[in-house]
């Protein structure tokens, strides 16, 4: 057995972040929109799989790719290692199962949008500047008129999408924690793998229940790779150097992409409202980029 590896301190004050590169934005970016056209094309799946049978093939894929790519030592994790590796793990499924059943529930518009409340507490608790408060007032504004959620008495449905805002922000601060704690993606593959073996059993039942067609599985197999195993590799190594706050705020973006995604892949048109709306949350991201720019320390 090799020597164990000496864990990674959490970096200290003088090492966060205050400001988020332009690498950094262009890997967010990336990130967002491998995880819509992810979404998009594992939702194709829907009619023969289900949600819960998509979000099963989706945890599978990327728990083989990002083993195979971080091989993680897991023999030579520390206990203060699997912490957050573990609890990274819970949260890797419960996000993705309950953002589809809320979608399932209460339809994409609502559930999203009330998923986005998780980066969106991120953003409000870190910042402590007006200006950072504004624009992610101006986006979360955004976000609401782009998606339209409309009124429900689903409370079920709504609280599985306000499970899915509370995960949405534990993953941004635990892939920090684990990014800071553990090498390269090895922390992100244990907890991807951990997540998988949950998700034995359900794969099982739906293989059952709704026998898989070729297509269908190629379609959950795509969703894995590019809604799952692409975003958690990006995020792992952007969090590193985007400051929470930020990400959390970039975090707005997606359902422009979703929206974007949506008009050129789907044919979905696209008014002057949900171009407002876009130009709402794009403009708040920009203006907060800037600000950290113009303030940071030795910037």
């Amino acid at each position: 057995m090799s020597a164990a590896p000496a864990e990674a301190a959490p970096a200290p004050l003088a090492d966060i972040p205050h400001r988020t590169s332009p690498a950094g934005v262009a890997a967010m970016l990336g990130s967002g929109l491998s995880n819509q056209i992810g979404a998009a094309t594992g939702s194709l799946a829907f009619p023969v799989l289900g949600p819960v049978g998509v979000v099963a093939v989706r945890q599978y894929v990327a728990a083989i790719v990002l083993l195979a790519m971080a091989r993680p030592r897991v023999r030579d994790f520390t206990r203060r290692q699997w912490q957050p590796v573990i609890l990274l793990a819970v949260v890797f499924g419960t996000m993705n199962l309950s953002l589809y059943t809320a979608i399932d529930r209460v339809g994409l518009g609502l559930a999203v949008t009330l998923e986005f409340l998780g980066p969106l507490a991120i953003a409000l608790a870190a910042t402590r500047r007006r200006v950072d408060a504004c624009c992610a007032v101006l986006a979360a504004a955004g976000v609401v008129t782009l998606m339209r959620p409309q009124p429900t008495t689903d409370y079920l449905g709504m609280g599985f999408g306000l499970l899915g805002a509370v995960c949405w922000a534990a993953y941004i601060l635990l892939n920090r924690t684990v990014g800071s704690r553990i090498p390269g993606a090895q922390g992100s593959a244990a907890a991807a793998a951990l997540s998988a073996l949950t998700f034995l059993p359900v794969g099982v039942v739906v293989a059952l229940r709704h026998p898989p067609t070729a297509a269908s599985l190629g379609y959950a197999v795509a969703a894995g790779v590019l809604a799952s195993a692409v975003p958690y590799l990006v995020d792992l190594f952007t969090l590193r150097h985007v400051p929470p706050a930020a990400f959390g705020l970039f975090m707005s973006v997606n359902p422009v992409l979703a929206a974007l995604v949506g008009w050129l892949g789907l044919g979905q048109r696209l008014g002057w409202a949900d171009g407002a709306a876009i130009g709402a949350v794009v403009t708040a991201n920009a203006l907060s980029i800037l600000v950290s720019h113009r303030r940071a320390p030795g910037g």
